[in-house]
């Protein structure tokens, strides 16, 4: 027998925007006062009656004359990251709709970026929450109100402030690739996203946000959320936790099918699939939340999806967040479990023995989109895993540094680091990523290639030899003394010289080194083609070894050459590269090396 299910509804934004606030304004708690800092540390959910939404939001009901059938919403309160996003059909969201938050005094954040890319990969639809216009100087408040009551209180320069503010919010949708407009201004709900301004704090535009999501979520995604009632469950892990009295526990969200106490289910662990059987079954109860419930968790003996649950089972020690949860009526059915979970769980953590960047995540969901960035920044991954950063973690970047630097480094996404692995790390000079916004870790890691190669090349600058061609002038008045060291006026021909180069005629003899080189009055670091400078050569004698009017080359080794070719091809001009075929025609009459140059 199919029937709706409540739509599961993840709520995102930049830290502090208002996620949990909005919420508790729903739910009547207090669950963002409870959190360090006011920041949600871990994904909870809660499940909110169809009566609760009517009593919120009765009066737009009847005024639209809409019909609500949904039998609730389900919201999935995220830490603001990419946690939400599982496994579910290769990669697909777990949520039917999202309601992106941002502070519509702050406008866009990283994280708000980062949720619309999360968003935008995974088509999932979503509205956007305009939060903290009760911020607005001069804004009245009126607790509960309806958006569109409460702006008609408002004075036209509190009126027009949030217009500009909602114009800049349309205008980032717009360079991301949206159309977006005030919710009532939105023609068409498929090609237009609707934006309604809400103060999460009073619960102003809270009924029409409420009216949209159950509408668009019925209208929209009806087929979508029909499902099987009889079927066997299927969900995803969101957390992992040791409860008192009940050992490891999964907090589960069930998106189809119906789970029973008794039910065998296949988990998704570290490197194995799960097989275990449910001890209990724990149901927040309707507006609490299953991450900080006010109430004790009720005992139930099946849950229908959509549901948030918590489940109590033997062997979930190594339960991985984000991984499937798949129940089994017979023994056929576990090992197509099995195989499906293992076939999910591989296609994410890999192994792959080749050089690239060691990764480490949080959650499947995490690890996921992280790799799927870093491939599309072709970024290669040598390993990719749940969990925090460990000792072995450093030592796998410290393989991989001996052949490619660059990849020598370990990337974790709402990960700690252990601590003898932050020790091993601080010996051997193994950097370490750490973060909680996936673009930001990337950003950073391409920061720090850059640093690196800026500080090689300075470093290959500052000992390799670049190929230069001077030319004696041919009048005497230009010897300006003959030794110890030798001054004379010079013209660089081609390339660039500087102190410390050693010289050769063009027989191939070494005739000294410039000891210093000056421009009219100043000493100078180097000199290029077309200057005329005077350079001062020790160990050679005008007349005995060089000659006004004569040709000399800077001596360069094999090694110049081969730096030079492979890691400082750019920094050669033209007049470098005809500097360097003059000098190595020079140097073939010696060695045959040479020649191919």
């Amino acid at each position: 027998m199919k029937r709706i299910r409540q739509p599961i509804i993840a709520v995102l934004g930049h830290v502090d925007h208002g996620k949990t606030t909005m919420l508790d304004r729903i739910r009547k708690t207090n669950v963002a006062g409870k959190e360090a800092g006011g920041i949600t540390q871990h994904i909870g959910a809660t499940e909110v009656p169809i009566e609760v939404i009517k009593g919120l939001a009765g009066p737009l009901i009847r005024l639209w004359k809409g019909e609500i059938r949904l039998p609730g919403l389900l919201f999935i309160d995220t830490p603001g990251h990419e946690a939400f996003t599982s496994l579910r059909a290769r990669g697909g969201s777990l949520a039917d709709l999202a309601v992106l938050v941002v502070d519509v005094n702050e406008g866009f954040q990283p994280q708000t970026i980062e949720s619309i890319e999360i968003l935008r990969k995974n088509r999932t639809p979503f509205i956007v929450a305009a939060n903290k216009i009760d911020r607005i100087k001069g804004w009245k408040v009126a607790e509960d109100e309806p958006f569109l009551m409460n702006v008609k209180r408002q004075d036209p320069r509190a009126q027009g402030e949030l217009e500009s503010k909602l114009w800049e919010l349309i205008g980032k949708f717009y360079e991301m690739g949206f159309q977006a407009n005030r919710f009532d201004r939105v023609a068409d709900f498929t090609r237009e996203l609707a934006i309604v301004p809400v103060s999460a704090k009073y619960g102003i535009g809270i009924p029409e946000l409420l009216v949209l999501i159950a509408g668009l979520s019925q209208k929209y995604l009806e087929e979508k959320l029909k499902i099987e009632v009889e079927g066997p469950a299927r969900g995803t892990i969101l957390e992992v936790r040791e409860e008192t009295g009940l050992g490891t526990t999964i907090d589960v969200i069930i998106y189809d099918g119906t789970l029973r106490r008794d039910d065998t289910i296949v988990v998704g662990g570290k490197d194995r699939a799960i097989v275990t059987k449910i001890r209990a079954l724990l149901k927040p109860r309707p507006l609490d939340e299953i991450r900080d419930p006010r109430f004790r968790f009720e005992q139930v003996e099946e849950v229908v999806a959509a549901a948030g649950i918590k489940i109590a089972a033997p062997g979930l020690e190594e339960a991985l967040a984000g991984s499937p949860v798949i129940a089994a009526r017979n023994e056929e059915e576990v090992e197509r479990a099995k195989e499906e979970i293992l076939e999910q769980i591989e296609s994410v953590v890999l192994n792959t023995g080749k050089v690239g960047v060691i990764v480490k995540a949080d959650t499947l969901g995490s690890l996921e989109a992280l790799s799927k960035e870093l491939q599309e920044k072709r970024i290669p991954i040598r390993k990719a895993d749940v969990g925090n950063i460990s000792k072995t973690d450093v030592m796998e970047a410290l393989s991989v540094r001996e052949d490619e630097p660059k990849y020598g480094v370990v990337m974790g996404f709402n990960v700690k680091v252990n601590e003898d692995a932050m020790e091993v790390a601080k010996a051997k000079g193994v950097p370490l990523f750490t973060g909680n916004i996936i673009y930001r870790l990337i950003e950073d890691y391409e920061e720090w290639i850059k640093a690196e190669e800026e500080r090689k090349k300075r470093e290959l600058l500052s000992r390799v030899t670049f190929p230069g061609v001077i030319r004696l002038y041919p009048d005497e008045r230009y010897v300006f003394r003959r030794s110890h060291p030798a001054i004379v006026g010079v013209e660089v021909i081609e390339g660039r010289i500087k102190p410390g180069v050693s010289l050769i005629k063009q027989n191939g003899q070494k005739v000294g080194v410039i000891k210093s080189i000056k421009n009219r009055n100043d000493f100078v670091q180097e000199a290029k083609k077309g200057d005329a400078v005077a350079v001062a050569i020790e160990g050679a004698m005008v007349g005995r070894h060089i000659h006004p009017g004569e040709t000399l080359y800077v001596d360069l080794d094999r090694n110049d050459v081969v730096i030079l070719a492979r890691e400082l091809k750019n920094e050669l001009d033209e007049t470098d590269l005809k500097a360097l075929k003059m000098t190595a025609k020079v140097k073939a009459q010696r060695d045959p090396f040479w020649k191919s140059i």
